[in-house]
């Protein structure tokens, strides 16, 4: 699990580039551990899956809540569906007593600056913990911190009249730029190249002269 998770970087007060996970480790464990400790085994045809996608991960179990738990109770109500199991991972340190893996779900998450973990019941026959990153309000700001470096009156002239053509056109493609600033198509794919390079235009298509070019 620990491979398929990234880690994002972020420039520190001091100006020094740290890592931080993208899920602190103690929700996405104890997510699983639950799974497998109040999973309804006596539901055929489906398992405990783990998908993750860009910005969240969702950890399903088959069988909904059990007993008395709710999910307006969840945080603080303990029953176990499965004792031998949870006396089993309890034994080697995996299961909370007291139902304190679900409350530091929760703080771990807050802790991390991230929003609370979502629990649901997808059509009452299964329980789904969904954890978000924060991967797009880092986009955001790294989008944001690009422009604000960003000055166009930098660029050499060539490249400089390819961005504002494009910047004016968005969805252009090369021959197409080429014919407006009346530029071989060489000079063309080279200012191109410079401004991909620097993350400053990207190209979308199949292919350089029948496909399109956009401004960041």
């Amino acid at each position: 699990m620990y491979s398929q998770l990234r880690d994002f970087q972020y420039l520190d007060d001091d100006g020094i580039f740290r890592s931080v996970p993208e899920y602190p480790e103690f929700p996405w464990f104890e997510g699983i551990v639950n799974a497998v400790t109040h999973r309804n085994y006596s539901l055929q045809g489906d398992h405990i899956r783990i998908s993750l996608f860009n910005d969240h991960m969702e950890i399903f179990s088959p069988g909904k809540l059990p007993n008395i738990v709710t999910l307006d109770n969840m945080k603080y109500t303990r029953y176990s569906r499965n004792p031998k199991i949870a006396r089993v991972l309890s034994d080697f340190g995996y299961v909370r007593e007291l139902n304190e893996g679900v409350k530091r779900i929760y703080s771990d998450m807050e802790e991390a600056f991230l929003k609370d973990p979502k629990y649901s019941e997808p059509n009452k026959v299964a329980v789904l913990l969904t954890l978000e990153n924060t991967i797009l309000s880092r986009k955001i700001r790294n989008d944001e911190t690009k422009n604000k470096l960003f000055d166009p009156t930098d660029l050499p002239e060539k490249q400089l009249m390819v961005y504002e053509i494009i910047k004016s056109n968005n969805g252009i493609n090369m021959t197409n730029i080429a014919s407006l600033l009346g530029f071989n198509k060489t000079t063309v794919d080279n200012a191109i190249r410079a401004l991909k390079k620097k993350e400053i235009v990207v190209f979308k298509g199949t292919n350089r002269s029948g496909g399109y070019f956009n401004t960041k």
